[in-house]
């Protein structure tokens, strides 16, 4: 992969972030619009809003102790802590008082099996001292010592309750211990969420999501509060690659997205926000989702959207968003690739260009990145095999905006570059771009003008920068610099030379054409060789296994053309 491959695999998630509009939280729901409908596929019940407003806690009572820890939790909640030192002091009385009330409910429930009156008292206790832990959360220095008590095993064991409202209780408390506003350091929350995933979290969270009815207002909350610990946890990349090894997880989160709903839920539209992260944040991700058949799913929830959008600012709207998202991190792979072709991903992608609207940019920042890479030719055969070029090449002859011409190019690029020589479909691109009087190539030219006049104006800012600087002072700001090149325009300016110089290589009358418009500014191929110069220089200097060695030999024979 080149520094560009990088840049363009970046851009996925540059302008928008993954989460969306940000987090929603968990709201009651119209009963008449929220139920959910059978999925064939799926294996999932229809969900229908059924819940009582009782929950499972019918016992009456509960203990002093009980009481005290409520009142505490009731004077946190109004701000009122002064009478509370939340210290190691504190924290040792805490773990002994719920190691005891984890105890305590074992045993009568062991004993009373048969009569859940004489337990749920202790369960309504172990239910507070829960919530009470949520507390840390707020002195997140506690959290190594807090795990080396051995309370955090035995909150984790937890997850396996019979009564679900602990469980869910649980989840909601980890959840927030784990929140990506908590002020914790790497190091005590790496201590905190080690110690979880000793205890076997993920197994047990996996669990319960399948355990979770959401007819059950609760159960929905509960399933809320997972998905959210799963994205805690996958800001780590090493647990993000945990958890999309889980057998379960991304199967579950597969199967929740493809239930119908109308309108589309929160935690339908969170379970497409999670997948999304965990193909972004992990390599084995996008192989896990190729694995259980995933990309022909995706591509089936978003061809819903060919011609028609979703209303604007709903969870619909965020829950397509990440769909695309989803699809554009899997065909970064050569699996993902072949599945999208298999699928027929890119002749769905041309009908969104030719009548979507809100699909139409979505699928042709797709079909950039299926294309691209060293395995992109079986996808650009199929480009040109379903007349893509028709359609992508309409699209650039019409003024549009900068992302979509990052795109256009892009697939231009990756064309001539994997398509092999003399075949019928690199013959037809080459033909394009000849047709009509060479105007293809004419409005190249005027882009790469307009993106060296970009580009050199960054250049001059950076020099007035430089001016002054010690080498190591500029060694360490040369990749932000680097940067806000390629954001000005030198990605676009090298695809387009890239794009040029094959021209040059392979038709006389291309080349011809392209030093005649040159011409006209008194400008020759030597800019054109310059850039690729740059681009391989960058390359081999970045040179380790994220470069592209078959890009830096194509940039070498190129460059003897020009």
């Amino acid at each position: 992969m080149t520094m560009l491959d990088i840049y363009k695999s970046m851009k996925v998630y540059m302008n928008r972030d993954v989460k969306g509009k940000g987090r929603a939280t968990v709201e009651d729901e119209d009963a008449g619009n929220s139920a959910l409908e059978q999925d064939e596929m799926s294996g999932y019940p229809v969900v229908e809003s059924d819940d009582d407003g009782e929950g499972r806690f019918f016992g009456g009572g509960i203990t002093k102790d009980t009481a005290e820890i409520l009142d505490f939790m009731d004077e946190r909640d109004s701000g009122d802590t002064t009478s509370q030192k939340i210290d190691s002091v504190w924290l040792r009385k805490m773990a002994l008082s719920f190691e005891k009330r984890i105890s305590q409910n074992a045993e009568l429930r062991a004993k009373f099996e048969d009569a859940p009156e004489k337990f749920m008292s202790s369960e309504a206790d172990l239910n507070a001292d829960i919530k009470a832990l949520s507390i840390l959360s707020e002195h997140s220095g506690l959290y190594a010592e807090f795990a080396k008590l051995g309370c955090v095993n035995s909150l984790v064991t937890l997850l396996s309750h019979e009564n679900t409202d602990i469980t869910i209780d649980v989840v909601e408390v980890i959840a927030e211990l784990t929140d990506e506003d908590v002020e914790a350091g790497q190091e005590q929350w790496g201590a905190l969420v080690n110690a979880m995933l000793e205890a076997d979290l993920l197994d047990l969270l996996t669990q319960n999501l399948s355990r979770f009815n959401e007819s059950n207002e609760s159960d929905k909350t509960g399933v809320y509060h997972a998905l959210a610990v799963l994205e805690n946890l996958a800001s780590q990349q090493s647990i993000s690659e945990k958890i999309a090894q889980q057998q379960s997880v991304m199967p579950w989160l597969l199967g929740r997205i493809k239930i119908r709903e109308s309108p589309v839920t929160q935690n339908k539209q969170y379970a497409a926000e999670v997948l999304a992260i965990l193909l972004q944040s992990s390599a084995m991700g996008p192989k896990r989702l190729v694995e259980i058949d995933g990309v022909d799913t995706l591509l089936q929830l978003i061809s819903v959207y060919r011609k028609r959008d979703p209303l604007k600012g709903t969870e619909e709207e965020e829950f397509v968003e990440n769909i695309f998202d989803s699809l554009t991190c899997v065909v970064g792979e050569a699996e993902g690739k072949h599945k999208f072709v298999e699928a027929e991903g890119v002749e769905l992608c041309l009908i969104m260009l030719r009548e979507g609207k809100m699909s139409k940019p979505r699928a042709l920042r797709l079909l950039d990145h299926a294309v691209g890479g060293s395995d992109g030719i079986e996808v650009c055969e199929r480009l040109v095999e379903a007349a893509g070029l028709k359609t992508v090449f309409g699209i650039f002859m019409k003024k549009q905006d900068n992302k979509t011409i990052e795109h256009l190019l892009g697939i231009f690029a990756a064309l001539l570059r994997a398509l092999p020589a003399n075949s019928p479909e690199r013959i037809r691109t080459l033909a394009k771009f000849v047709e009509k009087d060479y105007e293809k190539l004419v409005k190249l030219i005027k882009l790469r003008r307009e993106y060296v006049f970009k580009v050199s104006t960054i250049d001059e800012e950076i020099k007035g920068e430089v001016a002054g600087m010690g080498a190591e002072e500029q060694d360490d700001l040369s990749d932000t610099w680097f940067s806000r090149r390629l954001d000005a325009g030198l990605f676009c300016l090298q695809m387009i030379d890239v794009t040029l110089a094959w021209l040059v290589a392979e038709d006389d009358g291309a080349k011809n054409k392209i030093q005649e418009v040159l011409a006209d500014r008194d400008e020759n191929l030597s800019l054109i060789k310059t850039t690729l110069e740059e681009q391989a220089k960058t390359m081999t200097e970045s040179a380790d296994e994220a470069a592209d060695s078959t890009m830096r030999d194509i940039l070498s024979t190129l460059i003897r053309f020009l």
